[in-house]
């Protein structure tokens, strides 16, 4: 019946390819594909122009996000954002997670060169979880096209009796509040075993350091995975200059080897909580960005996080905060300089 392809960042490479030949041909048989994807994420990408003139010519409607074209009279505020990643298909199935529909070098030069490689976490869902991911993109599609496509929500889809508890978490600057860093810091503060977050880009706002470093304080097991090295310089050295803080308060800092760069996004909490899906721990995914989360009470779905947290932790290294404070001054200087555009990163 119909696809609803959403993303931060797409093109058509040799990884892609299968995917977009797989919605041009669905296209052809009369289903109805609509694509939604965010005009400067996935506008620097080599193949980006021939994927453009492979929707126009497939006659598949198709709307850049927040598109920045002051030549036609469209324009938007560049650092706002639309970051999420969404998948539905027939209101049946539905994808969502950390990962952008490209190649995982993302088709850049220099990342080839540097060996970078993203690590990425997706899930896929049924039942009527489906249909609360399915009316995120239609309320995306209605801001850039203005047609309220309601006729394609189902809301009779029945409760699965076995099923996990989970509800969908949008948030962006089309929100009164911060949804996602609410949820996040409610969820810190009613840990009572341990906390597991997972981040590319772990840049915490003062509300969110404080939790954390107070659920160590107070005995809770608290580990923190991230990068050993990202792909940005500014975010990568702003998020070193917490290292120390939060090492001070007892939490695990586990740092993923480069070049692979882990761009999985999630959060445990104890034995039956997890939230998962594109926002990054930072206050570009709280504020700017529009994101999708899930936010799942499940103890099956944290048993597989579990898992792979232990196949990153396989190859992870743990900062000591002995070793940590003895590193260079003046790369304590940049760190703490790079700090001061936090707000911004």
């Amino acid at each position: 019946k119909y696809v609803h392809f959403e993303f931060y960042i797409t093109a058509y490479d040799e990884a892609s390819a299968v995917l977009w030949d797989a919605l041009f041909a669905a296209h052809e048989r009369g289903v109805q594909v609509r694509v939604l994807l965010d005009h400067i994420g996935s506008c620097k990408y080599p193949s980006y122009k021939k994927l453009v003139k492979m929707l126009n010519d497939s006659g598949m409607q198709w709307r850049l996000m927040l598109p920045l074209k002051p030549w036609k009279l469209k324009w938007q505020r560049p650092d706002l954002r639309n970051h999420r990643k969404v998948l539905v298909v027939d209101g049946r199935v539905a994808f969502s997670g950390s990962q952008n529909a490209i190649h995982r070098s993302y088709d850049m030069p220099e990342n080839i060169k540097k060996g970078l490689e993203w690590k990425d976490l997706t899930f896929s869902c049924t039942g009527p979880i489906v249909e609360e991911l399915n009316a995120v993109f239609v309320s995306d599609w209605y801001s850039e096209t203005n047609q309220l496509i309601l006729a394609e929500i189902n809301t009779n889809i029945p409760y699965y009796k076995d099923g996990m508890r989970a509800q969908v978490v949008p948030s962006g600057p089309g929100f009164e509040t911060e949804n996602n860093l609410r949820l996040i810091n409610y969820l810190i503060y009613n840990a009572e075993r341990r906390i597991t977050i997972c981040s590319p880009y772990f840049v915490p706002e003062e509300t969110l350091l404080q939790a954390l470093t107070n659920a160590a304080y107070s005995g809770i097991e608290t580990t923190v995975i991230v990068c050993e090295k990202g792909d940005q310089f500014l975010p990568n050295m702003a998020q070193r200059s917490y290292y120390e803080q939060l090492l001070q308060a007892g939490v695990r800092i586990l740092q993923y080897p480069s070049p692979t760069v882990l761009h999985s996004k999630f959060m445990m909490v104890d034995d039956e909580i997890a939230f998962i899906g594109s926002s990054n721990m930072d206050p570009r995914s709280f504020s700017l960005n529009m994101e999708v989360s899930t936010f799942v009470i499940d103890r099956k779905m944290v048993a597989m996080l579990d898992e792979v947290c232990a196949e990153y932790e396989q190859v992870c290294t743990e900062l000591l905060y002995t070793q940590w404070a003895e590193r260079p001054r003046r790369i304590k200087m940049t760190e703490n300089l790079c700090r001061l555009w936090s707000s911004l990163l």
